[in-house]
């Protein structure tokens, strides 16, 4: 059987495509993690009225809503200070974690052509992650010792 060289030419642009998208997505991905993250080293958090609004939720109800002190976290992590990321925001550093590992077995997945399983893929994740929600937002408003450390 002989292939003409149309077709062949054919091929090598899917396999092209292919590999480029195996390439492009996982770059996209990098690139927004990496602007979001220029942004929130140059924001500076920590200093008040900067750029970086504060959150509408504990402005508007005096209550730290679940993604309260994530940029914060992220400053502090972004300057290699893991203990001050998990004073601001404990359950939002480990879900940094969580979907770091995402993206790389999702980036291998992808580059070996077929899903790797991960965390993500548990039947009961959803649920899970909205119960640690949940009770985080219940327990760090809890104004009594030793919650009380957990407001931001």
């Amino acid at each position: 059987m002989s292939v003409s060289v149309g077709t062949t030419d054919r091929m090598l642009g899917v396999v092209t495509a292919v590999a480029r998208h195996r390439v492009a997505g996982p770059a996209v991905i990098l690139a927004g993690a990496a602007a979001a993250g220029a942004l929130v080293w140059f924001a500076d958090p920590m200093t008040p009225g900067g750029i970086i609004p504060p959150c509408p939720t504990n402005a508007l109800l005096h209550i730290d809503c679940p993604g309260c002190g994530v940029s914060r976290a992220v400053y502090c992590l972004l300057h290699g200070d893991v203990a001050g990321a998990l004073r601001f925001n404990a359950v939002a550093v480990v879900g940094l974690v969580l979907m770091a590992v995402a993206f790389v077995t999702y980036t291998v997945g992808l580059w070996r052509g077929r899903r790797v399983r991960s965390w993500q893929h548990w039947r009961y994740t959803p649920t899970a992650v909205m119960v640690v929600i949940g009770v985080w937002t219940v327990i760090r408003n809890i104004p009594i010792a030793p919650f009380d450390s957990l407001k931001v």
